[in-house]
């Protein structure tokens, strides 16, 4: 295996004593504090769901110092999951840190190897290949279950590219999503209609990733948007003395556009 050159970090000691000081703590807390022995997997594991949001909401807005913040917060929830491990004898942290430099190694053979992958296309479809001859029987296997439904249908789009089964074209994807659009629009039965929509909502998935567009960052920016907009409408029409059970959509409309020209 080739060693690659990597350029000398100045921090590296302090990362090291950081990382150190937070294990420390850990083990602190959790022969210490009466809450920290209380919690399991099970006990962590919407926690953890709830910190992951946390830090892609940070990225949103661009607010780094929650994003520091938020970066921590799961980094202690890793090193709480490898502590709970070691006392079950399951694994602790070395072992956790060397699985993933192990799996990182196996996946850069461009890298670490003789492999040639000079482009972001190349690199994954090397990844997809690696895993079906390490044991994965599907391609989609790697996938979670429990992803929302919008971010699972990016991951399935970008396995399956990842083996090659893709359009050549964003207009062959454009084309789809008139024909899926077309069909949920001439569909009557109820059941049919939510699959036809389905389809349709795949497709713009399909058609944004061509565009390098992330379709759950574009939603949640909308939904930010929209909050935005309809929190102006609420204050300044209580300033007006009105209130939105009473007022008409017309009536609504003009605070509304005052929103948008914001």
């Amino acid at each position: 295996m080739k060693k690659p050159q990597s350029a000398p970090d100045p921090n590296r000691k302090a990362k090291l004593e950081a990382f150190d000081r937070l294990l420390t703590v850990m083990d602190e807390l959790r022969e210490n504090c009466p809450w920290d022995k209380k919690q399991t997997w099970e006990s962590l594991r919407h926690l953890t769901i709830e910190e992951t949001y946390e830090l892609s909401d940070a990225i949103i807005e661009g607010d780094w110092l929650e994003v520091k913040k938020e970066l921590g917060d799961l980094m202690l929830h890793n090193t709480f999951y490898a502590r709970i491990a070691s006392e079950q004898k399951m694994f602790d942290m070395a072992d956790v840190l060397n699985a993933i430099c192990e799996k990182l190694i196996e996946r850069h053979p461009h890298v670490y190897g003789d492999a040639v992958a000079d482009t972001e296309e190349a690199v994954k479809s090397n990844w997809e290949k690696i895993k079906l001859k390490t044991g994965n029987k599907s391609v989609l296997q790697g996938v979670p279950k429990t992803l929302p439904a919008l971010v699972k249908a990016v991951r399935i789009q970008d396995k399956a590219r990842g083996v090659g089964f893709d359009w050549e074209k964003k207009e062959q994807v454009w084309e789809k999503v008139e024909e899926e659009l077309k069909e949920f629009q001439s569909e009557t039965d109820k059941e049919k209609k939510m699959q036809e929509f389905g389809d349709l909502m795949f497709s713009l998935v399909n058609y944004a990733r061509f565009l390098d567009i992330d379709p759950e960052e574009a939603l949640e920016r909308t939904n930010k948007k929209f909050i935005k907009r309809f929190q102006f409408l609420e204050i300044e029409s209580a300033k007006d003395g009105k209130q939105l059970g009473e007022m008409t959509l017309a009536e609504m409309d003009v605070y509304w556009n005052r929103a948008k020209s914001l």
